[in-house]
């Protein structure tokens, strides 16, 4: 493989999102010290791009199950100091 492109890495990954986060994990593992699973002499942000291009790397679950599973999930509400009600995100609802 020449070069490696997001296309060749979308086909083992759902979204451009999973594959960011995917990504970076392996890139940071890589960083510490961990084994790669190609033969190639790019940096880690690189290596870790052919790992999942290849198929070599992937989440443990279905990315599309936990999120759905998560969406599911009731948000929990508090109010700050202000009165106004917050998510869990800080982010305002009203």
């Amino acid at each position: 493989m020449a070069r490696v492109t997001v296309e060749d890495c979308l086909d083992h990954c759902p979204d451009q999102f999973a594959l960011v986060r995917l990504a970076s994990l392996r890139t940071r593992q890589l960083q510490r010290g961990g084994r790669k699973l190609v033969e190639c002499k790019n940096k880690e942000i690189v290596s870790a791009l052919r790992e999942i291009a290849t198929g070599k790397v992937t989440f443990r679950e279905n990315v599309s199950e936990v999120v759905m599973r998560v969406q599911k999930q009731p948000t929990v509400q508090r109010l700050d100091d202000g009165g106004a009600l917050d998510d869990d995100f800080g982010t305002s609802l009203i």
